[in-house]
């Protein structure tokens, strides 16, 4: 089970203040148990949506940062990415300047992008010479080549990363193994994702 930490001070607080509270008006038990048990269950939807929300708004980002409710976080020389609840893991990069959340896979060789995200990010993408086939899950798909100048993830920057770009990716980014093989180290404890770069970059 991960550990709570500090955060569980602030949990078990934000229970017992509701309960001492009816307890102190005298409220029936069935009552106050009534009531704990909507509060919990809202507090439970509340920190679900602001952990989802927290992904796509640079200012809830540094909210969930300062509470130590992130899903990444530098720790010493390390980024910590916790497990999603969709089972995968995700990081939050900038890709040339652009922020975006990319699916961690190290079942895939090379980095992949969005047409969408390509774009955006300007880079400049390159039709091969030959045919570039791409297996995904769902079948062979037709791609195209870039390169990154610059892909910064917490205290990680790699630089002149190539990547594969196609339309048939819908709006999934992911990094692979290309992108994995450049640290010094990582691995998955529990729930979480622990990369370890060579050299570490001041993080702000």
């Amino acid at each position: 089970m991960e550990d709570l930490g500090p955060n569980a001070l602030i949990y078990a607080l934000l229970l017992i203040l509701p309960v001492s509270a009816l307890i102190a008006r005298r409220v029936p038990f069935l009552r106050v148990v009534s009531m704990l048990a909507t509060w919990a269950a809202l507090f439970g939807i509340a920190t679900y949506v602001f952990t989802q929300r927290e992904r796509f708004d640079p200012y809830l980002a540094r909210v969930a940062s300062a509470l130590n409710i992130s899903d990444q976080k530098v720790v010493g020389k390390e980024v910590r990415i916790r497990m999603s609840p969709d089972g995968h893991f995700w990081a939050n990069a900038t890709i040339g300047g652009l922020s975006k959340r990319l699916l961690i896979d190290s079942g895939a060789t090379v980095t992949a992008l969005s047409a969408q995200t390509a774009t955006a990010a300007g880079l400049t993408v390159e039709k091969p010479m030959f045919p570039l086939l791409i297996q995904t899950a769902n079948g062979q798909v037709s791609a195209r080549s870039a390169t990154v100048a610059e892909l910064r993830l917490g205290n990680i920057v790699a630089r002149e990363l190539s990547v594969v770009v196609s339309p048939a990716f819908g709006e999934t980014n992911v990094l692979g193994m290309n992108f994995l093989s450049r640290l010094k180290s990582w691995r998955v404890e529990g729930r979480t994702l622990i990369l370890t770069p060579h050299h570490p970059q001041d993080f702000t």
